[in-house]
């Protein structure tokens, strides 16, 4: 392996998920090459480096980090290699970072991405769900109504859903997806890469009453599968729908209603809104 310092700058290293046999050669390298390893929880880097027979000094950084915490790894930066590790996974992925790496490029300072593991892709990989386009959108919020209101927002984005979730909360957010999005197929992944890796798919009720009776402990990849393409309701039911709305709307508004529902033309709404109008005024 190469023992020569480094060019000075950052240097973005991902670390294992779970299974130390996931570091990259690279990430070895460039952790003993560089001077500084600024870390989310300097025990938990600790003893990664440890473990991979390495002794360097660590400096916290994490999203309570002060600005002359971050000032500090900048100026150390601009006169020796300093890499950014979170606990595991790749940095900046739903961790610390951002703010350091987005000044670290505004100044000129070098920034260097070392890849490697990522719970993301990984649960991706394996989920069965569809991958050629995907959100991912961190944590759901923890309060219910917050919750909610966030699974509605991303109930139309044409794209497999990823989330992080925990063990604790984890059947609130398979309930929730379950009132919101019943319809979707869902994945959990946890454990990944460790002896207890586990991939489970189902609809979020089926998911959510396997983890109220097993609950769910470690860290959690969370996917929905994105919206199918609706079917067109048959004539009959989109004729049962406007005589329903014509009891107490006018026919513009009952074939507005329809049409916003499943995505029909207003005007041809309109017109058959009209007809069974007239139909009902001769019986």
């Amino acid at each position: 392996m190469e023992t020569q310092p480094l060019a000075p700058g950052l240097y973005i290293v991902a670390t294992p998920i779970g299974n130390l046999g996931d570091v990259t050669r690279r990430a070895v390298e460039t952790l003993g090459r560089c001077a500084v390893v600024a870390c989310e929880d300097t025990r938990v880097t600790g003893k990664l480096l440890n473990l991979l027979g390495l002794h360097k000094p660590m400096r916290r950084y994490d999203d309570h980090a002060s600005d002359a915490a971050r000032e500090a790894l900048l100026a150390e930066m601009v006169q020796s290699p300093v890499a950014l590790v979170s606990d595991a996974g790749t940095p900046l992925i739903s961790d610390p970072g951002y703010r350091l790496v987005r000044e670290a490029r505004a100044r000129g300072i070098a920034v260097t991405s070392i890849p490697g593991a990522s719970a993301v892709v990984t649960a991706l990989s394996m989920a069965g769900l569809p991958t050629d386009r995907f959100m991912f959108a961190g944590f759901l919020p923890n309060k219910d109504k917050a919750r909610g209101d966030v699974l509605t927002e991303l109930s139309g984005v044409p794209a497999t859903l990823v989330f992080y979730e925990t063990g604790p909360r984890l059947v609130a957010s398979l309930e929730a997806i379950a009132l919101r999005l019943p319809a979707r197929e869902v994945a959990v992944a946890r454990e990944l890469t460790k002896l207890h890796e586990e991939c489970r798919g189902g609809t979020a009720e089926e998911l959510a009453a396997h983890y109220t009776a097993h609950p769910a402990k470690g860290e959690i990849v969370l996917l929905i599968a994105p919206p199918g393409e609706a079917e067109a309701p048959d004539e009959d039911a989109v004729d049962a729908e406007l005589r329903a709305a014509l009891v107490e709307m006018s026919p513009s508004q009952a074939a507005g209603k329809v049409a916003k529902a499943h995505g029909l033309d207003r005007k041809a709404l309109y017109a058959r809104a009209m007809e069974l109008k007239a139909g009902e005024l001769k019986a």
